[in-house]
């Protein structure tokens, strides 16, 4: 298989992920099922992508008619055996729970034939365990895509002991085909963007927690000084801080102690604190 055949996907989970990662398929002319045990989820899902194609028309990144080809490609299903029926690559996107994941690749694995591409977009959970759960696991890689998916250019291929050279070469493909800069990766702890980011995010909350400064004060630091496009955390109000919670817990287990969570970030979890998806985190996003 190689990335200009793939003319039909699925995306498991149609979260802030799982929709992001489906409108850049649908965009690069891929036809597109979105997957989410919630109805509800589903509409929400298509609505923000229909949003997203508005502002990029009305910005003059995206033409009419490419905004149109795009709602037509992409459509939305609770029934997890119609969504995967015929595609040629399937991307999970489900919350960062191990037995899920690995639940669904092994239904993956007895639902479709061995040239399907499976990939999964974890951040940081070991894609090996995943792929072991799959018939075939040499074809599943990992692409990691980062929030929000239309815009960020990046995107982590991450290959296991056992991918194939193919399923790495038209992952990497596909990533560019929808307009992403590709970089290659070792299936390891954090993969190269989480354990990185996470450490200069840990940090950051720390100094909040020691008062050095106000959390707007830590990410002009890192934007100003550094150029950073985003301070660390702000960006993770985006990812949600019990997204990053559960990272650095699983980081904290596999690569050391200066990955344990401050106090700062279990506390705002627990009072639910989550960033912009609650409404508040280290900044007020209820306005």
């Amino acid at each position: 298989m190689n990335a200009d055949s793939i003319q039909t996907a699925a995306v498991i989970g149609a979260g802030t992920m799982g929709h992001g990662i489906a409108q850049v398929l649908a965009m690069a002319g891929i036809k597109t099922r979105l997957y989410d045990i919630d109805a509800a989820g589903i509409e929400s899902a298509l609505t923000k992508v229909a949003a997203n194609l508005d502002k990029g028309v009305a910005r003059g990144k995206v033409t009419d008619e490419a905004a149109r080809a795009a709602r037509a490609a992409l459509s939305g299903t609770t029934d997890l055996e119609a969504a995967v029926d015929g595609v040629n690559v399937v991307i999970e996107a489900v919350p960062e729970i191990m037995p899920l994941k690995i639940e669904l690749f092994g239904k993956f694995g007895e639902m479709l034939g061995p040239d399907v591409l499976l990939a999964t977009n974890t951040s940081s959970l070991p894609i090996g365990e995943i792929a072991a759960a799959a018939k075939n696991p040499e074809r599943v890689t990992g692409m990691h895509f980062f929030n929000p998916v239309h815009i960020m250019k990046l995107v982590e291929v991450v290959r296991t002991k056992d991918s194939s050279d193919e399923a790495i070469a038209t992952s990497m493909d596909l990533a560019r085909r929808l307009g992403k800069e590709p970089i290659l990766v070792k299936d390891s702890p954090g993969f190269a963007s989480s354990r990185l980011g996470l450490v200069i995010g840990l940090e950051a909350m720390r100094m909040v927690e020691s008062g050095v400064a106000s959390a707007e004060d830590i990410d002009k630091a890192m934007t100003l000084g550094y150029g950073f496009p985003m301070g660390p955390l702000k960006l993770t109000d985006l990812v949600g801080l019990d997204v990053r919670l559960s990272i650095a817990e699983y980081l904290a287990g596999e690569l050391g102690e200066h990955f344990q969570p401050p106090a700062i970030l279990r506390d705002k979890v627990a009072k639910g604190e989550l960033g912009k998806k609650s409404g508040q985190g280290f900044y007020d996003w209820s306005e």
